[in-house]
């Protein structure tokens, strides 16, 4: 599975839900692959209750949960799921929103006496709209969207997860299709002669002096 976190609307305002890519099947405990129908994964309406209490216990772990009205844990939470052959469409559809902000220029029409004028569509017609708030109120709306620091936007989860390449690969074979080739070998660049103190360390590949240009700063690992 491939999770993209999603978190407005077209009107700029707080909507976070989560997209999913799922494969059409799975990978069985001897390792075959097992295909689901057609037309059909899972049901989506046991789905949705599973889900909610899936967040709810992740969330009761937090300092974060106290936060949340007790409303939202008695109201549905929508789930829907439907087939989409090989997922490519899917894909294009979900890439733009990896690296899209919540509103780009070309929509923002003016700004005129503290009123900032946007263009949205709305997602039924597809009739093009504009909607004028204060700049005050247009800022909150954007600025709600940004993540946390090291808030990873992007998820693989199991068969499509990087520590399973080996299942994705038997899965692969399965289905005729070809295998991938790992590009990391695990194995950091071999050093061919030491540094002798006092003298600047050069490329192993191309022989240049390297120079140092600034110490990054270490970052811990990402929240789940």
């Amino acid at each position: 599975m491939v999770g993209v976190l999603h978190t407005w609307t077209r009107h700029l305002r707080y909507h976070p839900h989560v997209h999913g890519i799922v494969t059409g099947g799975g990978r069985s405990a001897d390792g075959q692959w097992r295909r689901c129908r057609p037309d059909f994964l899972v049901p989506v309406k046991p789905l949705s209750v599973m889900f909610r209490a899936k967040v709810r216990d992740h969330l009761k772990k937090t300092d974060l949960f106290p936060l949340v009205s007790d409303q939202v844990w008695k109201k549905d939470w929508v789930v829907h799921g439907e087939p989409v052959g090989t997922g490519q469409h899917a894909l294009r559809y979900l890439a733009p929103y990896i690296f899209r902000v919540a509103i780009s220029h070309n929509r923002i029409l003016k700004l005129d006496k503290g009123q900032v004028t946007f263009q949205y569509k709305e997602s039924a017609t597809d009739q093009v709209n504009t909607g004028t708030v204060t700049a005050e109120e247009f800022l909150r709306r954007f600025l709600q969207h940004g993540l946390p620091d090291r808030f990873v936007k992007v998820r693989y989860y199991r068969l499509l997860s990087p520590s399973h390449r080996d299942w994705l690969n038997q899965a692969r074979e399965r289905l005729g299709a070809r295998r991938i080739e790992s590009l990391t070998t695990g194995k950091g660049p071999q050093v061919k002669e030491p540094v002798e103190a006092g003298q600047a360390p050069g490329c192993p590949t191309g022989g240049g002096l390297l120079t140092r240009v600034a110490s990054l700063r270490p970052k811990g690992r990402s929240p789940p």
